[in-house]
């Protein structure tokens, strides 16, 4: 069995765009407070404003809508393709209680540059089921969802539990929550090998309407690692030699993030975000991301975006370090480095019954450039840089 390099879940940051766009997918069918974490269904949200914020009187919390979901994704950039395809299905009980769950399947074939450098290429599966449930209590919304994702060297479970709560009218609302997640590392080619991690997520939001065109939000997070932290197949450079990379096994991260999404009139809607990140590694990141919603007619609903990431190095990263260290590592991840991605999408109501179902087809295209600053091909001697594309198609039925 050939070594090939792995970071923490997921595998890469550039492999990790189809699971985030996932993710977001998945969490259409929540409720309006989870709907504003997610950028993409942010943008659907801001297309829906002129309908959401006419809405003047306090009402109670409700329910997701009852719905069932099936996406195909594929990812492809720096080497890596990844595919598969994704479930999900809501049911509501007794007008209190939304039940949810989901399937998610990738395929991935790894050819990235770590490992065409210090390996072979290789195949695995990726497989992650998850379930989920809302409690409403007049304006107050209560979640709890676990998940489990499994590949051939890596485990991964989670646990969330959310809490949300309208105040002043309906106008505030105010949300806070917690993750714990446990992972478990093993190596192909050493059964001896066995490693775990643990995380720590803590959230608190606050979603405010503005106007009855505007609606603004502010989300924070703090983060806790403890545990491996970095790969058993990945090596690091020193003195141009490789040794195997050694990362701090505890970490801490805090990040804040600002949304604003308005309702320009005649079925237009835009929306902006900036996201601050920093951590106990040294790491600096900002994302700036804008976007633009339109319907055209009763059937078709189109959206588009940019978005901008910078990335400052983890204190202990080094292309070819100088010097011996407790610390030393050449994850791209933890470099030097920008990418802008530009995305797309399309939604067609293909069949609607008002009061009984609706079905929509979607479609979804990202292209995202990522440059490195002091991440070294070392096939060419040049600073790596490469483009990623991702390709979403799926329908979603309301009922």
């Amino acid at each position: 069995m050939c070594a090939k390099p792995r970071a923490a879940q997921p595998a890469c940051k550039e492999a990790a765009v189809a699971a985030t766009s996932t993710s977001r997918w998945l969490q259409w069918s929540a409720p309006l407070r989870r709907t504003l974490r997610s950028p993409d269904s942010l943008r659907r949200v801001a297309a829906l404003l002129g309908g959401l914020m006419a809405v003047g009187t306090a009402r109670a919390v409700d329910l997701p809508e009852e719905r069932a979901e099936g996406m195909i994704h594929v990812y492809n950039g720096g080497g890596i393709t990844a595919s598969g395809p994704a479930l999900l299905v809501r049911k509501n009980v007794a007008d209190k209680v939304s039940l949810s769950a989901g399937y998610y399947l990738d395929a991935v074939s790894n050819a990235s540059i770590d490992v065409v450098t210090t390996a072979s290429p290789y195949r695995e599966r990726r497989t992650e089921y998850n379930v989920g449930a809302d409690y409403v209590y007049r304006d107050s919304m209560l979640s709890l969802s676990l998940s489990n994702s499994k590949e051939p060297d890596y485990t991964a479970s989670t646990a969330s539990l959310d809490v949300s709560q309208e105040v002043f009218g309906g106008m505030t609302t105010v949300s806070m929550g917690f993750t714990r997640g446990s992972d478990k590392v093993l190596k192909h080619g050493e059964p001896a090998f066995a490693d775990s991690v643990t995380h720590w997520q803590y959230r608190f939001g606050v979603t405010q309407v503005l106007t009855p065109k505007w609606i603004a939000s502010a989300n924070f997070e703090a983060i806790s690692d403890d545990g491996f932290l970095g790969s058993p197949y990945r090596a690091a450079r020193v003195f141009g030699a490789a040794v195997q990379e050694r990362n701090p096994r505890t970490r801490s991260s805090r990040a804040i993030k600002l949304r604003a999404i308005g309702d320009l009139g005649n079925r237009n809607a835009i929306h902006a975000e900036y996201r601050y990140f920093c951590d106990t590694w040294a790491i600096k990141a900002h994302t700036l991301e804008g976007g633009y919603s339109r319907y055209f007619g009763d059937l078709w609903l189109a959206d588009a975006y940019v978005r901008f990431y910078t990335q400052k190095h983890a204190l202990f990263y080094s292309d070819n370090a100088q010097s011996e260290t407790l610390y030393v590592s050449r994850n791209r991840q933890l470099s030097t480095f920008n990418d802008i991605g530009i995305g797309a999408k399309l939604s067609y109501t293909w069949k609607k019954v008002p009061g009984k179902y609706e079905i929509k087809a979607n479609g979804a295209y990202e292209l995202v450039q990522y440059k490195f600053k002091d991440f070294t091909d070392i096939r060419t001697g040049s600073p790596y840089s490469f483009n990623a594309n991702v390709l979403q198609l799926y329908v979603s039925a309301t009922f």
